[in-house]
Order: structure tokens, then C-alpha cells, then sequence
């Protein structure tokens, strides 16, 4: 039984995705496995303390123990708060019916 697992670590930006696969010793937390990407160096606005992570779409802390083939993912502070977002659509969908005119 080998002591590595092999892991990818993921971070997606608007215009460009980095996929990252290396060989880890097990027994590598997922912050470790971060820093040992060289993903930090490439993007240092990631921040381990504030950005979320997450394996396989699963929230996870950076404590965390990897297992082979987890995909550890970064992920990015959101633009817009998707709740106001869906809220301002459903307004302006009932403005625009209001007074709809003739058909």
C-alpha cells in the first residue's frame, strides 16, 4: 500500500479554470495540500481564511484529512447575493406584466 494519495486541487475564475493534480503524502490536510499546489503563488487573492473549500461540491474545513482522488475546490466570494438577485427579477417580471396592453 503506498503512502501517497493522488488529489487535484480546483479553482475557477471567470476567465480561466486551473486544475491542479499531484501525488500527496497521505495523511495531508486540505490546506496542506493547498499550499503545496502552488495555487496561492499563481492567485494570491485566494485567502485560505476567508475563501471557502469544498471537496467534490461538499463544504469542508481546511483541517481536513484528504483521501485519494478528492478534487478539493476554491471557491470564490460571491458578486451578488443570488436571494436579491431572484428578488429584483420577480419585481421587474410583475412590472412588466402590469399594463401588458392589447394583443
Amino acid at each position: 500500500m503506498s503512502d501517497k494519495i493522488n488529489i487535484e486541487v480546483v479553482y475557477a475564475l471567470s476567465h480561466e479554470q486551473i486544475l491542479l493534480t499531484q501525488a500527496v503524502p497521505s495523511g495531508t490536510t486540505v490546506a496542506e495540500a493547498i499550499q503545496a499546489s502552488g495555487v496561492l503563488h499563481k492567485h494570491p487573492e485566494i485567502d485560505l481564511a476567508s475563501n471557502k473549500l469544498g471537496i467534490f461540491g461538499k463544504l469542508t474545513k481546511a483541517d481536513t484529512l484528504l483521501r485519494d482522488k478528492d478534487r478539493i475546490e476554491i471557491y470564490r466570494p460571491l458578486i451578488a447575493d443570488p436571494k436579491e438577485v431572484r428578488r429584483k427579477r420577480a419585481e421587474e417580471g410583475k412590472a412588466m406584466k402590469k399594463g401588458g396592453g392589447e394583443i
